[in-house]
């Protein structure tokens, strides 16, 4: 059976999704914000928000669609959904990693890192999964190795392992 449209990632938000959508579309080239919804005069005392206030952001990164929903407090980002960013070059990472991690995001391991509204990502070169499917199990060991001590992801480091 086929879809009417796109997979679209939605991000759940207490209140901040229009500060969220316009904080990754400055990241990103070719990203856009498309529509905005607010919420009706009615079903506050399901949504409990007020008439007019944003209720849901659509944007888009790169071709690829997102909404961004101010649905409450109930539910929070955590790390068993995360985006993938796969950068050619180490300048790359660097940009990216510096960008969301700005204004209060957090570094964790392995190239993961968590944004200023708790939203995951990994920032990893494009020749990492190569890398690790290599058929020389020696070579994706000493990578393993080498990415496992880091945060941010240092492709020459990466690179030197892989040639052993």
């Amino acid at each position: 059976m086929k879809l009417a449209g796109p997979i679209t990632p939605c991000l759940w938000f207490d209140t901040k999704a229009e500060d969220a959508a316009k904080f990754y579309c400055g990241i990103f080239e070719n990203s856009r914000i498309t529509h905005v919804a607010r919420f009706p005069d009615t079903g506050k005392d399901i949504h409990g928000k007020d008439a007019g206030t944003v209720m849901t952001v659509a944007f888009e990164i790169d071709g690829q669609e997102f909404l961004a929903l101010n649905g409450g407090p109930q539910f929070k980002f955590d790390e068993a959904v995360s985006l993938i960013l796969y950068c050619e070059t180490q300048k790359e990472v660097d940009y990216f990693w510096g960008k969301l991690t700005e204004g209060g995001g957090r570094e964790s391991a392995c190239g993961w890192l968590k944004d200023k509204f708790g939203l995951s990502w990994q920032v990893t070169p494009a020749a990492l999964p190569k890398m690790m499917t290599d058929s020389d199990s020696r070579k994706t060991a000493r990578v393993m190795d080498a990415f496992m001590k880091m945060k941010k992801l240092d492709l020459a480091a990466i690179e030197r392992a892989y040639a052993g």
